[in-house]
């Protein structure tokens, strides 16, 4: 029998916590073999022979493929350690950036440096390593325009499906604005204040019927047709997610 973590240990998904048959997936956890596994982001919890994971909410959990805006804290011999708000910090390596970067030659804050944000592809997610890239055509260093914070779980009510929210919220305000799944926005240009007031009440007011016709008042915009049809099904979505947790 082998316990690898104790109650109230720290744990992110894939994290192994016990590999015996003596002990018995939980909430929030599975059993691979004879291992059970993490399957949230949460602090162990052991009750006798069963093992669950308590849930930690409000924390960005990363997955590969998400943009998230991060910044950078520490310049390293060949990367830069970026924060984005997660339960551990994200590296970059050099090969991650489109830059040709021969560090005999010059130092890395000369591309990135402390202090600078980044909008990043999220590439590798294994345990506590999280590794963003730039080499995306979404990718960029965020010179200007400004910063919003966002309640993680929200972003995919902000955005949208299809992007239906996030391209009203543009149109209704001519601003630019680049979303982080890491719960950030970046609003460039435009009426940025009513930018942020309807995103504030995108957040305040996600599981209320007829968000989008109250954000497209807000913006003094018509809606797109079918959009209120598509906002149905996707507060539908979210209840029977809401319901398997």
């Amino acid at each position: 029998m082998s316990l690898l973590k104790n109650n109230r240990d720290f744990v992110v998904p894939g994290t192994e916590i016990v590999k015996s048959m003596d002990y018995l997936p939980g909430k929030n956890c599975f059993r691979d073999g004879e291992s059970i596994i993490a399957k949230r982001l949460g602090l162990v919890s052991i009750d006798g022979r069963v093992t669950s994971v308590i849930p930690l909410s409000g924390v960005y959990s990363p997955k590969v493929g998400d943009m998230v805006m991060g910044k950078i804290t520490e310049l390293q011999s060949s990367g830069w350690i970026v924060d984005i708000d997660s339960y551990f910090d994200a590296y970059m390596p050099l090969s991650n950036v489109n830059e040709f970067i021969d560090t005999r030659r010059t130092t890395l804050d000369k591309y990135y440096a402390i202090g600078d944000v980044i909008y990043a592809k999220v590439v590798v997610v294994n345990g506590d390593s999280i590794h963003v890239s730039m080499q995306d055509t979404r990718s960029r260093k965020l010179r200007d325009g400004r910063i919003v914070k966002v309640n993680n779980a929200k972003v995919p009510r902000l955005i949208g499906k299809n992007g239906s929210m996030i391209s009203l919220i543009k149109q209704g305000t001519n601003s630019r604005i680049r979303v982080g799944q890491n719960g950030f926005a970046c609003l460039e240009d435009g009426n940025i204040e009513l930018a942020v007031k309807a995103i504030k009440m995108i957040e305040k007011e996600s599981h209320t019927e007829g968000l989008t016709e109250k954000i497209s008042e807000l913006l003094d915009i018509k809606p797109p047709k079918g959009e209120e049809y598509e906002e149905k099904k996707q507060q539908e979505s979210e209840r029977d997610e809401t319901n398997q947790d």
